[in-house]
């Protein structure tokens, strides 16, 4: 089964750069491995990106969706905290 995902940042905010959505790109394909899914393609601008993401019947979808956004989001904020203000998001990505 495929599924298309979009993320949008917190408020639409621009703060993606080519740095962090290839680290985003990497988070993201580990968390899909530990699914037994995997990330066809990903794609991202300023304020969001895209994954298609191929994940066996026995997955689901919320679960991988919660999963994905979670530790992605944790991630990012924590390796790049200069870039994501905690001022301006509030704490979430």
């Amino acid at each position: 089964m495929h599924v298309h995902l979009v993320f949008v940042t917190k408020y639409r905010r621009g703060v993606f750069n080519d740095e962090m959505l290839t680290r985003c790109e990497e988070i993201t394909r580990k968390v899909c491995e530990d699914f037994e899914a995997e990330l066809k393609e990903f794609n991202g601008e300023r304020d969001h990106v895209h994954l298609l993401v191929h994940y066996p019947p026995k997955v689901a979808v919320s679960k991988l969706v919660n999963s994905l956004k979670g530790v992605s989001a944790r991630r990012i904020r924590q390796e790049f905290t200069g870039r994501t203000n905690r001022a301006i998001t509030h704490g979430h990505l």
